[in-house]
């Protein structure tokens, strides 16, 4: 195998993967719509494709000798990285059918199904015509997009009326989904699997905005929320979920939310988050997940799975910097945060206009300090 790697995307979570392949001595290939993240700075070559053009990205790989296409932190791309690898025969974790269930809320909810331990009561809706079954208040969002676009608690008919339209259009189906509200604290569940078993998962508290629901603002490790018995649990329901969505190798990860000490699964997808997770991760337990997912689908060694720390005693947190878009990016409030942090990274030079990502408060920056 040549040393050639294609990452789908060049948002700042992909830059990471683009910034750690590079280390590992690979030359990085990225493409984009647009040439507008970080990762198309940092890479060795970038192009202007759109991810969903199969047949241009196919063309690209085959001209470039490119042994492996990837993304991380993005819904949209693991079907793409994941059809071509099937029809290219070059490494992947999952099957394109399991990347599109994990990309679809409907068909997570549909494949799981009902009697399954761990999954909140849901309702498919194509229209305003349809009776809605579900008690409120209810989490109204699009049944395929990623980044919590469109996502919304809804308290009473006349909240579903005026919502309803807003959030379809953020639907590339047309579906949108109800979800019985888990009123609980959240947590995000970063895990790895091989072998259909799970080797590394950690959960961690989800701290939102209060104003904005279901908006990251904090994620912390390790979580104040979990028993011993109700870890157990977890362990078990995301296990069983990999098992019955087909995901049998490579990371994993699950937005979960606790409702009288019952876990419920919010959101899984066989990928890296979209938080910069391994990064708090690999303070706290030792462990670089970037590293070990490339190092499993390159090289089929999992050797990093043995740097886990003997005692997991430290505590971190890693927060988000946000800001209404189409405003120019601030940082001056964070100054003295970031630089008192392990590790801080801004999105945006100070000034520059915010992109509408989930359209309400999208992140600007992060860093990452002790608990």
């Amino acid at each position: 195998m040549n040393n050639k790697v294609l990452i789908l995307g060049v948002a700042s979570v992909q830059m990471d993967a683009i910034i750690e392949l590079k280390k590992m001595g690979f030359e990085t290939f990225a493409c984009a719509m647009a040439k507008d993240g970080p990762g198309a700075d940092v890479a060795d070559h970038f192009r202007e494709i759109n991810i969903l053009d199969i047949d241009a990205i196919i063309d690209y790989i085959n001209d470039n000798n490119i042994s492996l296409v990837y993304s991380v932190g993005s819904d949209l791309a693991m079907p793409v990285a994941c059809h071509i690898s099937e029809r290219l025969n070059m490494p992947h974790f999952v099957s394109e059918e399991t990347a599109k269930i994990c990309n679809n809320k409907n068909l997570m909810r549909t494949s799981l199904g009902n009697d399954f331990n761990g999954n909140v009561r849901f309702q498919v809706v194509k229209s305003l015509e349809e009776e809605v079954e579900l008690n409120y208040p209810f989490i109204l969002k699009p049944a395929d997009s990623q980044g919590q676009r469109g996502v919304v608690l809804i308290h009473s008919f006349e909240e579903y009326l005026d919502n309803f339209d807003t959030v379809k259009k953020y639907s590339r189906s047309g579906l949108v989904i109800l979800e019985q509200y888990i009123s609980g604290p959240e947590l995000s569940v970063n895990g790895y699997v091989v072998d259909g078993e799970i080797m590394f998962l950690i959960p961690s508290d989800r701290e939102t905005w209060p104003e904005y629901t279901g908006l990251i603002h904090k994620h912390i490790v390790p979580t104040d929320n979990l028993t011993r018995e109700t870890s157990h649990e977890l362990k078990n329901i995301v296990e069983s979920a990999c098992k019955r969505l087909g995901i049998k190798n490579g990371p994993v990860y699950a937005q979960m939310k606790l409702e009288q000490g019952n876990p419920y699964i919010i959101e899984i997808t066989p990928r890296l988050d979209g938080c910069h997770m391994w990064r708090i991760l690999s303070y706290y337990t030792g462990i670089n997940l970037l590293r070990l997912t490339f190092q499993h689908l390159l090289n089929n060694d999992l050797s990093e799975l043995n740097n886990l720390k003997q005692s997991l005693s430290d505590g971190y947190i890693l927060e988000f910097i946000c800001q209404e878009p189409n405003t120019p990016a601030n940082y001056i409030d964070y100054q003295e945060e970031a630089k008192n942090s392990l590790y801080s990274f801004n999105y945006y030079n100070s000034g520059d206009n915010i992109r509408p990502v989930n359209g309400k408060y999208d992140k600007i920056g992060y860093f990452i300090y002790k608990k």
